[in-house]
Formats: C-alpha cells, structure tokens, sequence
C-alpha cells in the first residue's frame, strides 16, 4: 500500500493533513454491501469548508494527489458538480496522517517535565462529542429541534435566575454562551461582508469564593459531588487544573488547527512563571506561539482554541476596582478576554451562600439540563459543519445589526457625559457585540429559514446589560459604598 518514505509535509500541507484527519475521524464508515471495499466517502467542498474555518488557506489539491498516487484515495465517478473522494483503507491512511503530524511540532526539550498523553486525551474528548452527537441524532433528534424552537436567551437567563437569583445567573449565562461561541461562527455586516468572528475567551476576575469556578466548570462539565449535571458541551472542554503553563504550552499543540475550550481555574498562577507572560498573551491572541528556553523550543503552531479562566485577586473592599486594576496582568487579560469583574458585596455573599445551601439541601432541580446540552451539542455540530449533519443542518453566520451598536453607545455616551477621562476601554464594546452574537446561536432552530442568524432584541438587551454593568464596576470610586 503506502510507500515507505513519508510524504514530506511542509507547513501549509501539514495544516491541511491535520484537517483532512479530523475529517476522517468523525465521517462514519460506509458498510462494503453498499460500496466495493466499504471505507469513507467526502466531498472536496466539505473538505474546503472545513479549511476555512480552520484559517487554513493553502489549496489541498496537492496533499489529496499524493495520497491517490500512493492507493489511499480514489476519486470517484459523480455525474457532474463536486468532487468526491474515496477511502478503503481508512485505518492505515489515518495512520499515515497521525505519524506525518506526531514530532517536530510538538518538540519534547530534556530539560522539561513529562507532559500527560494528549493524543489520548484529545481521542477521548473526540469520542466524548460523537457518542453524545450521534445519541441525540438517533434518540432526541426531532425532540431537540422541538425545543430548539421555542428556546432562546431568555428562557435560558430565566431558567438560571430561577435557580440561582439575580446576582449570579448572569455569570451562568455568560459561561454557556461561550459554549456556543466555541463554534467562532463568522459574523456579517449589514453589507453581507465577514468582518470577524464569534468566538471568545472569557475571565472570571475578582477575590475568591465569588462563584466564579461553579460558573466555569461546574456547571459546564458538571459536578458529581453536588450533583450539578453538565449543561456545557461533550468533549470539547479540556480542564487544566495542576497543569503548569510550559506543560500547557506544550500540550496546546496538540490542538492546533482544532476548536477546544480550556478550563484553567487558577490562571493567576501561571503568570507567576518566570517568563510565561508573553507566551500567553500569543495563546490569547490566537497567534502563531514558538517558546524558546535554555532546555530548547516548542513549537512553532498556531493556537486556535478557546479559553474560560479564573483569575483570583483580593480586592481592599466590594467595589474597589482600584486595586484589581493595579494587578500587573489585569490589561492583558482585559485586551484579550471577555472579563467579568467580581464583586464580594453583601448581596453576592447571601446569593453565593444561599446557593451553596440549596444544593447540598438537594433544592435545585436542573430540569433542563439535558436539553440545553443537547440543544448546544447540535447547534455546535451544524455551525462546525459536522459531517453526520450532511444534509440536515446546515451552518450560519450570525449578521450585525447597527441597532446593537446604537444601543451600546448609549451606555458609553452616558458613561462619557460623567467623566471626561473614562476608565473602561473601547474593546469592552467589542466583547457585548460577541456576546449578542453567541446569544443570537441560541435562536438557531426559531431561524430556519434564514441563510443567517438575527440578532433580536433579547439579544441586544443582554448585550447592554453587560457594558452597562461592566462600565459600572470599572467607573468605580476607590471607597465608595458596597
């Protein structure tokens, strides 16, 4: 079958290899009764949709001709329109793909501590998200769709208030948008033009026993002990606790050209490493990261993935935002994430308290759990384009709208008209119009018709919501009352 040799990847081919491999994990196999030999089936148009979402531009004609010269692909006879390819060896052309993308990329310096298996780690992630996908797909497909249509960000916010009161659902609701951000849908100006994208990091900054791990990980990978029941999606949340951040960043390549969301709960420890602060910053921005050290480098990849984090920072009173800000790496993660800055005030105490009391009391009854999961595992599946979604779903952009826009600036002018010298920054606007965005892909089933996602007022009304509140915090005099 395959030659020997290898097929001698450069940095273009081998991203396309990395998507061509993902492709291939999550297309199910044809049984041999319906085609000769069985195998794996796509079509060069999803391939192509694939790369794009990836941000990988370089043309796949070559990597996919080399792997028909040695027997691996055929393409097949199709009366007209697109390509399709065929695969009978799917297992030995998997493992040609795997040892092309196993080391240099990710380097393994004498000097470093050993880092887990992440090959088997990011398997078993995969494996979590198709098992549920392909569970909803043949059990609660239509019941889901049901849902979807009658669901939207107020039923979520209202559904979290109602369980956890008006000082906390809004960082609940705030973590399972991101979810649905994972999917970085494209969004569209009025003009029809891409002008960006939907995704997100999102910080948790403030003292501890706010609250803020329940909303990252508890209630989005769930939590056995206190019987909260995973709202987030299956196998695309990788934890993190007790990794240091060279072991991250050594991990993180791993995952270049894929979509995963990284759950650290103390990353305020990570920038107390000698040396790690600007390493990070490239992670946040989503830039090419190369770490070179006296032990040697890792890297280089690109790092296309998500974070949701928490950021622990006692402050000298409950709404003295002067001495978070003096924290050093407050802007870093102010000009990179979606920061939602806690308060210990006397109302958030009782709230956290009385939640806490609830669920060790068994009070709580998440009802919807299920269904919000399954709800979000499909529409992540039809805006990554999923294969086992060919045919049914289909993804969608999300458009702006200039009334989003008007009503944020309201909220600035106001904050303007008080202060001639404003303590928040413009990119805070940036990241309402993000959340607006992955609140609009909760409204995916209620838009069947439309070739993209509104942004209604619902949507608009959480987004003002959150500047308002967050030019609030970040306006704060030093002293002032709780």
């Amino acid at each position: 079958m395959a030659e020997s040799s290898g097929l001698e990847l450069n940095g273009d081919d081998r991203a396309i290899a990395r998507v061509l491999l993902a492709l291939l994990s999550e297309t199910p196999r044809i049984p041999a009764g319906r085609i000769a030999g069985g195998g794996i089936q796509f079509r060069l148009s999803d391939l192509r949709r694939r790369l794009l979402r990836a941000r990988v531009f370089g043309d796949p004609g070559r990597l996919l001709g080399r792997l028909r010269r040695r027997g691996l692909l055929e393409e097949m006879a199709v009366p007209a329109g697109d390509r399709t390819y065929h695969a009978a060896f799917v297992d030995e052309l998997r493992g040609l793909l795997s040892s092309e993308l196993e080391p240099p990329e990710v380097s393994d310096p004498g000097g470093f501590h050993p880092v887990p298996d992440e090959r088997a780690e990011l398997r078993l992630l995969d494996s979590d998200f198709l098992a549920h996908l392909q569970d909803v797909l043949r059990n609660r497909y239509e019941e889901t769709v049901a849902f979807g249509r009658s669901f939207s960000v107020g039923k979520l916010a209202g559904y979290l208030r109602d369980r956890f009161g008006e000082q906390l659902y809004l960082d609940l609701l705030i973590a399972l948008l991101q979810q649905y951000a994972l999917a970085d849908v494209p969004l569209l100006a009025p003009t029809g033009r891409p002008t960006g994208t939907g995704g997100f990091h999102l910080a948790m900054f403030g003292p501890p026993g706010t609250g803020k791990t329940f909303a990252i990980d508890d209630l989005v990978r769930g939590n056995e002990r206190s019987t909260v029941p995973a709202h987030g999606l299956p196998g695309r949340n990788r934890y993190c606790g007790g990794i240091t951040p060279a072991q991250f960043l050594r991990v993180g390549a791993f995952y270049s050209g894929r979509t995963f969301n990284f759950i650290v709960p103390e990353f305020n420890d990570w920038f107390k490493y000698r040396g790690m602060v600007e390493p990070l910053k490239l992670v946040m921005e989503q830039r090419e990261v190369k770490w070179e050290t006296t032990f040697g480098t890792v890297g280089p990849y690109t790092f296309r993935s998500f974070f949701s984090v928490n950021y622990n920072v006692r402050t000298a009173g409950a709404s003295d935002y002067w001495t978070t800000i003096a924290d050093p790496n407050f802007a870093a993660l102010e000009d990179r994430m979606l920061l939602r800055f806690h308060r210990m005030t006397r109302e958030r105490f009782r709230a956290v308290e009385t939640s806490a009391e609830r669920l060790e009391l068994g009070e709580i009854d998440f009802e919807l759990a299920g269904r919000i999961r399954d709800h979000l595992t499909l529409v992540h599946a039809a805006e990554t384009d999923h294969p086992l979604l060919a045919g049914r779903l289909r993804s969608k952009p999300v458009r702006l709208d200039p009334t989003l826009y008007r009503r944020l600036r309201e909220v600035s002018e106001a904050a303007l008209a008080v202060r001639s010298h404003p303590r928040f920054s413009p990119r805070l606007k940036s990241r309402a119009v993000k959340l607006a965005a992955a609140a609009a892909l909760v409204g995916y089933f209620r838009h069947d018709r439309d070739a993209a996602l509104p942004i209604a007022s619902e949507e608009v009304d959480l987004a003002r919501s959150f500047y308002e509140e967050e030019i609030h915090v970040r306006e704060g005099r030093r002293g002032s009352a709780a």
